[in-house]
């Protein structure tokens, strides 16, 4: 896969969308006005701060179901969607939570979005919604008799699951890309706001060969040029937020900070993060799991 083709740049920054509860979700406001109203606000900050892409996910609709979602979700997404790719000018990606690949690759398709991220693509994981089986079988096959060119974005050892037995990090990314079809994979660290290690990714790559390796959790403006010598490129959500808290909307400031030091990261030769540089975010406590998560702010 060619990020470049995609993306324009050959390390994207991918920024997230966390819509607000859905219906038929356990804390749905009863308002998709206002869903939409916030998702609106947060893809204009994320494109205006200068991310190269933009993922739209169900994520504060948990407890996730196991396998598919309700299609007034299908619905609701689908809308929101559309109405993002008509206000912003960057690739557009649909992450259906959990696993509900083929509902995300319709989405995509008849939106005209651009990727998909998969959470469980090859292999068993055993999850809060009990084992998630990979779904490339069904998936791949689905994409060819919708002559779809969407990309398939997809987690190997996902975060928030542990896999059935121990697999090797090498082989489980080889198998997600040779049998699973991946065109990108995603290594993340073991839940939200936490990310991988080098070592991982350095792995990960080394199996990867050309196909594209993602950092999906835990980036942020401090760590992301360590993260980038051993990845292509990362998707960021939790770190965007007001004070690095997953509830919050998108901060404008903290998008153009975190595009910054990706920037400077990519060009040493002009690169101000010394060793004396400081975050402006000291303080500020580490980003909430998927089980910390209050009803969000509007």
């Amino acid at each position: 896969m060619d990020l470049m083709r995609v993306f324009g740049t050959t390390h994207p920054v991918i920024g997230v969308v966390h819509l607000l509860p859905l219906p038929t979700s356990p804390r749905w406001g009863g308002s998709l006005a206002a869903v939409m109203e916030r998702a609106e606000q947060e893809a204009s900050a994320l494109a205006t701060g200068g991310v190269d892409g933009i993922i739209i996910e169900n994520f504060f609709d948990a407890p996730f179901t196991q396998h598919q979602v309700d299609p007034a979700v299908v619905s609701a997404m689908s809308l929101i969607a559309q109405r993002v790719r008509a206000l912003v000018d960057v690739p557009l990606g649909i992450n259906v939570l959990r696993n509900d690949a083929l509902s995300a690759l319709a989405i995509a398709q008849n939106v005209g979005a651009h990727f998909i991220r998969v959470n469980v693509l090859t292999g068993v994981m055993a999850t809060d919604q009990g084992l998630i089986e990979g779904c490339a079988h069904r998936l791949l096959r689905y994409r060819r008799e919708l002559d779809s060119g969407v990309k398939i974005f997809a987690d190997v050892l996902v975060k928030h699951a542990r896999p059935l037995g121990t697999p090797n990090l090498t082989t489980a990314v080889q198998e997600t890309i040779q049998r699973g079809l991946a065109d990108a994979v995603i290594l993340s660290g073991w839940a939200t706001g936490h990310p991988p290690t080098r070592e991982d990714l350095e792995l990960a790559r080394a199996a990867a060969g050309h196909v594209p390796v993602l950092v999906g959790s835990g980036a942020n403006a401090d760590n992301v040029a360590h993260l980038l010598t051993a990845a292509d490129g990362v998707i960021v959500a939790s770190s965007l937020k007001r004070k690095g808290q997953i509830e919050q909307p998108i901060d404008p400031q903290r998008v153009s900070h975190f595009v910054q030091a990706v920037r400077r990261a990519l060009e040493p030769e002009t690169s101000d993060l010394s060793p004396g540089y400081a975050s402006p975010y000291p303080n500020e406590s580490p980003a909430h799991s998927y089980e910390q998560i209050t009803q969000p702010s509007p």
